[in-house]
């Protein structure tokens, strides 16, 4: 039989949980207990990695708008309120859909943050690894970008350091010209590089009269795709009460084509003429939201018509994340 090996015994001093920094995984644990860190304290790092939130913005003011603008919109930005006001020497912080370089967030010379929010991230909560990019920026040096990083285990979300009643109004650009503060002055190659950038772009436009509702543009049709906030199954039935009484469209030529499931919550996508334009959707989505609402209460059982309209849509779904 082979002996058991004799366990190390922990040298100097012990650290708490929570001063345990995050290391390589066959590096030796930083709380001196002789073992890897993948067989002490990674073990909950590595569960917190793969352990996927399913509503990552839920809490934060503007969720629908949060996931939009993570998924849906290519060039935009919004202010963010963070408790306790902002640090001396921070003018303001805003998110910005996408960032030079795809930066996870960036200090700028002059103070002030941009927190960029379609980047990969490294654990499967969205909201700590924004968090811990925002906090990384807070601290930087002025005129430095942050590298992307596993966030820690035990480090805050979003919902830590934002002010839930500051609220959060998206401004939707046409182009990446908000990356640089004077575009005019800029050099030969950032000119260049904003140019190919802004060529990429398709062009969005928030709706007003509703919330989290996105019109887009492409070159055979264009779209509307709506971030709701209703529980998916509840949505699903009322979606396919209207979709049967033939009152799921938008106006003539439109049409309901599906939905998609993104951070915890349901976007149905209508399909539009090429010359329906954002502002002719605007009258058209606000009586559908009053239609979708009379909808969302009902509690009757559906009729075998709206359980094929309930089946069609549901066949058309897929998951972003």
């Amino acid at each position: 039989m082979a002996k058991k090996r004799p366990q190390t015994k922990a040298q100097g001093p012990q650290v708490t949980d929570g001063e345990v920094p995050v290391v390589g995984a066959r590096e030796p644990c930083p709380c001196k207990s002789g073992r890897r860190y993948k067989a002490c304290h990674g073990r909950a790092a590595a569960q917190a990695v793969t352990e996927l939130v399913q509503r990552p913005f839920e809490g934060l003011a503007g969720e629908g708008d949060w996931i939009a603008l993570r998924e849906l919109v290519p060039a935009a930005t919004a202010e963010l309120t963070l408790k306790g006001g902002l640090p001396d020497g921070v003018p303001s912080v805003t998110l910005a859909t996408v960032l030079p370089m795809a930066w996870p967030a960036l200090r700028r010379d002059d103070g002030s943050v941009l927190l960029g929010l379609q980047n990969d991230t490294a654990s499967g909560d969205i909201s700590r690894d924004l968090a811990d990019n925002l906090v990384r920026a807070l601290e930087a040096a002025p005129g430095t970008p942050v590298q992307g990083r596993r966030a820690p285990a035990d480090g805050p979300r979003l919902q830590d350091l934002l002010d839930s009643e500051g609220g959060f109004e998206p401004v939707v650009h046409t182009g990446f010209d908000f990356w640089v503060p004077d575009t005019e002055n800029a050099t030969a190659d950032v000119t260049a590089s904003l140019e190919r950038a802004n060529e990429a772009v398709i062009p969005t436009v928030k709706l007003t009269g509703v919330d989290a509702a996105y019109w887009c543009e492409t070159p055979e049709k264009n779209h509307l795709r709506w971030v709701m906030p209703y529980p998916e199954e509840r949505l699903l039935d009322a979606l396919a009460r209207l979709h049967a009484a033939g009152t799921a469209g938008l106006g003539e030529g439109t049409r309901l084509v599906g939905s998609f499931r993104a951070h915890g919550l349901t976007v149905p996508v209508w399909d539009l003429p090429s010359g329906v334009t954002a502002e002719d959707v605007e009258k058209p989505a606000a009586q559908f939201a009053e239609r979708l609402a009379t909808a969302l209460a009902s509690d009757a059982p559906l009729t075998p018509d709206e359980r094929r309209a309930r089946g069609g849509l549901t066949n058309r779904q897929v998951t972003l994340s």
